[in-house]
């Protein structure tokens, strides 16, 4: 009589981990499409989803388990764009952070990439572009659209100022008198006056001279430090 046969199982291998994503888009079609893309890939997961930056942020602060990657819009129709500060904050959290935006506001998108956001998709990019990204990003590499690309080639060289000298520059290009400039950031006008000059000078040395307070205001506008006008 013959052994009885045995079968040896087949070991499996282990199913990756499902690495957390989180979603902000004001647009609520394209939130719904994008929510699925992400939760239907086998090592993603979708761990929230929301309109708005801020919106995101109140949830971020108080969840229980955090995702590791967020998908970025940063303009949004009824509200604030993105805020640059709000992103580097994020990014030193450990958030890992790929904007997956239209790339229409150029200053936005320099002052973003400078906050520390890793991989930048643009909305013309396909799904396959989308996904390398979100990969790439989750593995700590960097991801650019060819969008990004043409947006930082075309950008003229911009000043670095210290906190209170941009403050003084955005201060004074949207409209406030020197005395108004120095009340607000809690010094003496001709303190304020001297940052003032600074920023004219840094702008000077990238041969941009700012004359006048118009012309500051352009220059401002065009490096981001002030948003366009609605």
């Amino acid at each position: 009589m013959s052994p009885p046969s045995t079968t040896t199982p087949v070991a499996r291998a282990p199913r990756p981990a499902r690495r957390g994503v989180a979603v902000v888009e004001d647009h609520l079609m394209q939130r719904r499409y994008t929510e699925s893309l992400v939760d239907a890939q086998p090592d993603l997961q979708l761990v929230h989803s929301a309109e708005t930056l801020p919106e995101f942020v109140g949830w971020y602060e108080r969840a229980e388990r955090r995702p590791q990657l967020l998908l970025l819009d940063l303009l949004v129709e009824r509200g604030p764009a993105a805020d640059p500060a709000t992103v580097a904050r994020l990014t030193r959290s450990g958030l890992k952070i790929v904007v997956f935006s239209a790339m229409s506001s150029p200053p936005l998108v320099r002052r973003v990439a400078e906050a520390g956001a890793q991989s930048f998709v643009g909305k013309r990019d396909t799904e396959r572009d989308l996904l390398a990204a979100i990969r790439a990003t989750l593995d700590g590499r960097a991801w650019r659209s060819p969008e990004f690309d043409a947006v930082v080639a075309d950008a003229p060289p911009r000043p670095r100022f210290g906190v209170q000298e941009e403050r003084a520059l955005t201060l004074y290009a949207s409209g406030m008198t020197l005395a108004e400039v120095a009340a607000e950031i809690g010094v003496q006008p001709g303190t304020a006056k001297k940052y003032l000059h600074r920023v004219r000078a840094k702008y000077a040395e990238l041969g941009r001279p700012v004359r006048s307070r118009l012309e500051m205001l352009r220059a401002a506008t065009q490096d981001g430090f002030v948003p366009p006008p609605a």
